[in-house]
């Protein structure tokens, strides 16, 4: 079963900051990481679903042109929207994943901490979304915590399993911990490119 909305609704209102994001190193760590995975220095257009309190949007914003961030719990769209309120070039609204996907294409779509929240038809209803809407030669980024959760559909290594086996998307970035998986998919054709072969290094 996808996790119920109101699950995230009392996580929010106990805590205007439920998993900490703010505080923990481990966060901060992650999210460097995340950012320091992405194989391109700037992106077009960007989509982060599922933001949270906006901690990695910050950190994904100064690398895109536009971004898009959005979340189910309007207390977290506030949050982010006032920590973003001094980048213009980006976007916070309210929407509920994946039915409420937003119009348009994207040349990086970044899925952290999402997936295992979905039951199967959601999760293939947000694979076949992601897919449509990245551009060809675009980024996806996920990263998923591996350890069991209560709240959780499926385990995190799940998630990635799924979108190494969907056609349409090559791995190019795979880092693997004891607590999360963080990996890189491009959306083929054209032929997938690591740094080194962008760069004319190889």
């Amino acid at each position: 079963m996808t996790t119920p909305q109101d699950y995230f609704e009392r996580m929010y209102a106990a805590s205007a900051d439920p998993w900490s994001f703010e505080a923990r190193w481990y966060d901060n760590r992650k999210h460097t990481l995340t950012v320091a995975a992405l194989p391109r220095p700037r992106y077009r257009s960007a989509f982060e679903p599922g933001c949270s309190t906006g901690m990695l949007t910050a950190r994904l914003a100064p690398r895109c042109e536009a971004l898009l961030a959005v979340d189910a719990v309007g207390s977290a769209v506030a949050t982010t929207a006032d920590r973003l309120a001094a980048e213009p070039h980006v976007s916070v609204a309210r929407a509920r994943m994946p039915h409420e996907w937003p119009a348009g294409t994207f040349d990086l779509i970044v899925l952290s901490e999402l997936g295992y929240y979905f039951d199967d038809a959601d999760l293939d209803t947000l694979v076949a979304r992601t897919l449509t809407a990245l551009e060809p030669g675009g980024d996806l980024v996920a990263v998923h915590w591996r350890r069991p959760v209560a709240e959780h559909a499926r385990p995190g290594d799940e998630v990635h399993a799924r979108l190494a086996a969907t056609p349409g998307l090559d791995r190019t970035v795979r880092h693997v911990e004891d607590d999360f998986v963080l990996e890189v998919f491009a959306r083929t054709p054209p032929a997938a490119r690591s740094v080194a072969q962008r760069e004319g290094l190889c």
